[in-house]
C-alpha cells in the first residue's frame, strides 16, 4: 500500500502508527524570515508544513493571518515567487501548500499541478473549494502526482463526511468550528465531535484545524485526531517576532504536548 501513497501521507502514517500523534504548523510564505521558520519547524519536531500562498481575501482566515497575507502582499509576496523559493529548500518533510481556488485557476489548473510538483510541492489545500466543484482540480492534481488535502465542515453530513474521506488525499482536514482561523481561550466542542466523525468513516489520517490555538487544545483535540494543524498561533509568532528560534520553541511546546496526547 505505501507504494501508492503520497509523500504527505505516508509521513502522517509514518509518525501515527505507533500511536503518535501528527503536527503540521502553517506558516505565511513571504512573511519575514519565513525560510529560515519553515526549517526551525521541522527541526523542532513538525511532520510536515504547510505554507500559505498570500492571497488578497483569504476568506477562511481570521485576522491574524489576515494580516500576515497583507504584510507579505506589501513587500511584494507573489504565488510564483513563495514556490520557487519553496523549490530551493530541503527541509526534510512534506510540504503542503494552502491557498484558494482564484490562484490555481487564473495559473490553469494543470499548470499549477505542474507547478506544484515541479516546485516539490507535495500537496494542496484550496480552502474554499467545495467538494461538488473540485473534480477538475482533483483530476490535475492527481495527474501531477499533488495530494488534494479536502476540508471537512463541523456541519457536514454523514454522507458528504464519506464522500470528502473518499477524495482527500495526504489527510482529511477536519475544521475545528465554524467560523475563521485564530486562537480561542478553549477548544470548540465541534472540534472533537468532527475529528470521531471522520475517524469513524476513513483509515486516512485526520487532523483537526481552525480554532486549536495553544498546546493544551492541540493535546485535548488529539484524544481523538491523528494530529493537528496550528496556524494562527504560529502566524502571531511570526508577525510579532519575526525570529526562527522563538517559532522553533513554540513548536516545540506544541510537539512535547502531542507526546502526551492519546
Amino acid at each position: 500500500m505505501n507504494a501508492e501513497l503520497g509523500s504527505l501521507e505516508l509521513a502522517l502514517r509514518n509518525r501515527c502508527a505507533g500511536g503518535e500523534k501528527a503536527l503540521v504548523p502553517y506558516l505565511t510564505g513571504g512573511l519575514g524570515k519565513w525560510q529560515e521558520c519553515l526549517a526551525a519547524a521541522v527541526d523542532s519536531g513538525a511532520d510536515a508544513l504547510e505554507v500559505g500562498i498570500p492571497f488578497s481575501d483569504p476568506v477562511m482566515d481570521g485576522p491574524v493571518i489576515q494580516e500576515a497575507n497583507q504584510r507579505a502582499l506589501s513587500v511584494g509576496a507573489t504565488p510564483l515567487g513563495v514556490l520557487n523559493a519553496l523549490s530551493k529548500l530541503d527541509v526534510g518533510v512534506p510540504i503542503a501548500v494552502m491557498t484558494y481556488y482564484n490562484i490555481a485557476f487564473r495559473f490553469g489548473l494543470e499548470r499549477f499541478a505542474a507547478v506544484l510538483a515541479s516546485c516539490g510541492v507535495a500537496a494542496a489545500i484550496l480552502a474554499d473549494l467545495p467538494l461538488e466543484e473540485a473534480d477538475p482540480w482533483v483530476q490535475a492534481a492527481d495527474a501531477a502526482g499533488v495530494e488534494t488535502v479536502l476540508l471537512a465542515a463541523p456541519t457536514a453530513s454523514d454522507e458528504r463526511l464519506g464522500r470528502i474521506c473518499e477524495r482527500s488525499r495526504g489527510f482529511v482536514y477536519g475544521v475545528g468550528l465554524l467560523g475563521v482561523t485564530g486562537v480561542r481561550s478553549s477548544l470548540a466542542e465541534s472540534a472533537t465531535a468532527i475529528a470521531a466523525r471522520l475517524k469513524a468513516r476513513t483509515h486516512k489520517p485526520v487532523l483537526v484545524g481552525v480554532g486549536v490555538g495553544t498546546p493544551e487544545q492541540a493535546q485535548q483535540v488529539c484524544s481523538v485526531a491523528d494530529g493537528v494543524v496550528v496556524g494562527s498561533a504560529m502566524v502571531r509568532c511570526m508577525l510579532e517576532h519575526n525570529d526562527p528560534i522563538a517559532l522553533g520553541e513554540l513548536v516545540g511546546k506544541f510537539r512535547q504536548s502531542l507526546s502526551f496526547a492519546s
